[in-house]
């Protein structure tokens, strides 16, 4: 059902997936979904009801980013919706996307999908008009009117990015504009004008000084006869008062106890991060340190799609009976800088562990995709001075027999700094064990790179050894695993 814009219709199902779509191509920018949970005031009550690649799911539940995939040229970008699980304070979830690295005026074939995500089928489908200096676009919104569920066909765009857009809707962002000079304080003197002042009024010279009293003033005169016979006035002290006694001492004061010092103040929240980082065959590497992770914890995130033959399904979700789950193990190799070395794997519960060596952790083996989190393997940044390099890579344990066709992303998330990305989607070889990233120690900072490699293993190598061999690790190998 193609919509007009600022058309609406009812949505009946009760969990739907918004897919956002275009056309790839030489110069085309990449795109990313996301949603606003609103109130009736038309707000976020706080920047947990932004949901977009670098905050996937909402507190509540109720939505999702899934992520993207690709099939030739035609990527597309999911956000799901479970309209029961909406909160009752919210009363719109508006459907958006920001472009990322021109404006959407480059995007061919640009529109969104509304999918009924337990059918797969069709409730809406709206083709954004003309776009071109945009860099935001709200392509639609669910709402409530009268205890259901509508949709609404949009189409406004912004040309300040995902930045402007989030802050419309009253989102705190990391990149905001530097605040305004603050107001001059009310005692502060004002600024001297280039106009000539008037001159002061004269002053009243002073009253001149009355003479000064005579020596006896105050005290009675008499007159008396002096030596030589001639009237002379003296004067006499008046009668002396009585002494004054001191004034009592002032009565003790009780000390009064010193006042409650305020309480500190609350920190704000910290803003919402925009910002990621994608690594490329043009830009395979970036400073972990540059990127603020220094410290911390650092998650390395492995997400994947299952597709049913013949056709891309919707991320992580639509399957057929025709192709088996799909398991992907993330693992690594590890070497510290007193030299020992070893591996994180989820075969033989080699889990690692974060506070002891290798400083390394996994957190379980997601056996079909199905789990949102996928696989994650979280280091510890407060050791980064005892690591030598650790090689993250990903390995078929079943479902496929190459990672050629198959949709994966690997995502590291560092506690401190902005996440980097890189897709599993260059595969041209018949090969099940896919290198990601090798991160080194140079002079104490952590440097990843992007490594897109797949290795093959040789007559009688498993696919762990293999992975070894390529790159010189020197792990002792039994027919079980490492030699430990």
């Amino acid at each position: 059902m193609s919509m007009l814009k600022g058309a609406n219709t009812q949505v009946h199902a009760p969990v739907v997936r918004a897919v956002l779509g275009w056309q790839s191509g030489p110069g085309v920018p990449d795109a990313d979904g996301s949603a606003l949970l609103l109130t009736g005031g038309g707000k976020v009550r706080d920047d947990n009801d932004f949901v977009f690649y670098n905050q996937p799911s909402h507190p509540a539940g109720a939505v999702r980013h899934e992520g993207k995939t690709t099939a030739g040229n035609q990527v597309t970008d999911t956000v799901l919706v479970d309209l029961g699980r909406v909160e009752p304070a919210i009363e719109r979830i508006v459907l958006a996307a920001s472009a990322d690295g021109g404006t959407f005026g480059r995007v061919p074939g640009l529109h969104i999908r509304l999918l009924d995500a337990t059918s797969g089928a069709e409730v809406a489908r709206f083709d954004s008009p003309g776009a071109t200096v945009e860099t935001a676009f709200i392509f639609g919104e669910l709402y409530r009117r009268a205890g259901q569920w509508k949709f609404r066909a949009v189409g406004q765009g912004y040309d300040s990015g995902l930045a402007g857009l989030a802050r419309d809707f009253g989102i705190s962002v990391d990149d905001a504009p530097a605040p305004a000079a603050p107001a001059q304080p009310a005692n502060f003197p004002p600024p001297t004008s280039n106009l000539p002042m008037a001159p002061p009024p004269p002053v009243a010279p002073p009253a001149p000084a009355a003479p000064p009293a005579p020596a006896t003033q105050g005290w009675p005169s008499v007159t008396v006869t002096g030596p030589d016979g001639q009237p002379q006035r003296i004067g006499l002290p008046a009668t002396v008062p009585p002494p004054v006694a001191p004034p009592p001492p002032p009565a003790p004061v009780a000390p009064v106890a010193p006042p409650a010092p305020p309480a500190p103040p609350v920190a704000p929240p910290a803003p919402v991060r925009l910002s990621k980082v994608t690594l490329t065959k043009q830009a395979p590497t970036v400073s972990l340190a540059k990127q603020g992770g220094r410290s911390g914890s650092l998650r390395v995130n492995l997400n994947w799609s299952m597709r049913p033959l013949g056709k891309r399904g919707l991320f992580g979700k639509q399957k057929t009976a025709h192709l088996p789950d799909l398991d992907l193990d993330l693992c690594c190799l590890w070497e510290l800088v007193d030299g020992r070395k070893g591996i994180v794997h989820p075969l033989d519960n080699q889990f690692g562990q974060l506070n002891d060596a290798p400083y390394i952790m996994l957190d379980g083996d997601d056996r079909t995709g199905a789990n949102e989190a996928g696989e994650n393997l979280t280091i510890n940044l407060d050791h980064t001075d005892k690591f030598r390099r650790i090689l993250v890579y990903a390995s078929i344990y079943d479902g496929a027999d190459s990672f050629a066709g198959l949709d994966a992303v690997a995502t590291l998330f560092p506690q401190h700094g902005a996440p980097i990305e890189m897709r599993l989607d260059e595969c041209t070889v018949m090969s099940r064990a896919g290198v990601l990233f090798l991160i080194e120690n140079v002079n104490g900072e952590l440097v990843v790179r992007r490594e897109s490699r797949y290795i093959i293993p040789a007559p009688g190598q498993f696919r762990n050894q293999a992975v070894d061999l390529a790159y010189n690790w020197g792990l002792e190998w039994v027919a079980a695993g490492p030699k430990t």
